[in-house]
């Protein structure tokens, strides 16, 4: 399955200091406010406010590992994925006089964290670019033009490498196979509503209201 060797790959790059530092932020103090109100954020920052879940803009490593579970991930993928995601872009993202140990997300910020291999579909300042999504289902919705099988996910991927930046090739695997594996239906597609709701979070709330309605229901 793609999240079983999405998570391996995960797994493998996780460095003992950073893993050590995010869970004891995660589990440790507070930090300072940075409000950004949601009718100014760029498609990217309102991508990653979802994950800001007390909505103070800043999102720490427990806010992206509770979001991360709320929208489906197993408790091992969530831990990994908030460990890569904020040991990438907890520097990047964090004034300079932010607390330490800059594991922090600052969403007024986010578009520092951008990385190559990608769609295309943010602009370099986080806006979201529509031909560049169009383009994704154009070039890859080989077996129907609304959604993308898991292979359809695997060769857009591929076809998005930069050969000479090697080191943005595993985030795009891991975000596109975490979502895949959470947002596909029954029968396999990754449709296109939902694909484009992951750009600005839309997806996302959409996973949790539909995991807590199932919990709900079965209770």
């Amino acid at each position: 399955m793609a999240i079983r060797r999405q998570s391996s790959a995960a797994a493998s790059l996780l460095l003992p200091p950073v893993a050590a530092l995010l869970f004891l932020w995660m589990f440790g103090g507070g930090h300072v406010m940075a409000h950004t109100e949601i009718r100014n954020m760029t498609a990217l920052q309102k991508h990653v406010s979802f994950f800001d879940r007390n909505k103070d803009g800043i999102i720490t490593p427990s806010e992206t590992f509770e979001g991360s579970v709320a929208i489906g991930f197993n408790v091992t993928y969530a831990r990994e994925f908030a460990t890569l995601v904020h040991a990438a872009n907890g520097p990047i993202t964090s004034p300079a006089d932010a607390p330490l140990p800059h594991l922090s997300i600052y969403i007024e910020n986010m578009q520092r964290g951008m990385h190559g291999s990608d769609t295309g579909a943010f602009d370099v300042k986080g806006r979201f670019v529509p031909q560049k999504f169009e383009e994704i289902f154009i070039k890859h919705a080989k077996t129907r033009p609304d959604g993308l099988t898991y292979l359809e996910v695997e060769d857009m991927i591929l076809a998005n490498r930069d050969p000479l930046d090697p080191a943005s090739w595993e985030g795009p695997q891991i975000e596109w196979g975490g979502i895949y594996n959470v947002a596909s239906d029954n029968d396999g597609f990754l449709h296109k509503d939902d694909a484009r709701g992951i750009y600005d979070g839309s997806v996302f709330v959409k996973l949790e209201e539909k995991r807590a309605f199932s919990h709900h229901s079965a209770m």
